[in-house]
């Protein structure tokens, strides 16, 4: 991986015959990318569907991994002490903290 990979649930979801629904976490991460558009250049970003198991989540951190927002980081020396770790990578999976590895590692606003 050359960029992190950042995983959002798709907007507009159905929980069975309930919905539609946003993912709150997936909308605030989103949120701060379109504040700060330079952030795409670094992230590479995937929608996935809601319904679980999550194929592309599962192969790449296991199925206990597969809660979104996740941002898997390209480059494991640069990731922070709150960062977690499956299948030999490295990933932060709570939206605060992604905004706040985005502001230590680019130089954006930190949250508040």
């Amino acid at each position: 991986m050359t960029k992190d990979q950042l995983y959002l649930l798709k907007p507009d979801f159905y929980d069975g015959d309930r919905g539609p629904f946003f993912c709150p976490g997936c909308v605030e991460v989103f949120g701060v990318l379109e504040s700060h558009p330079r952030l795409k250049e670094t992230v590479a970003i995937h929608f996935v569907e809601f319904a679980r198991p999550r194929p592309e989540l599962v192969s790449l951190l296991g199925e206990a991994h597969q809660g979104c927002p996740v941002l898997i980081l390209a480059d494991a020396s640069k990731a922070p002490e709150n960062s977690k770790h499956a299948n030999g990578r490295s990933f932060i999976d709570d939206p605060r903290a992604i905004a706040d590895y985005w502001a230590a590692a680019h130089g954006t606003p930190r949250p508040y």
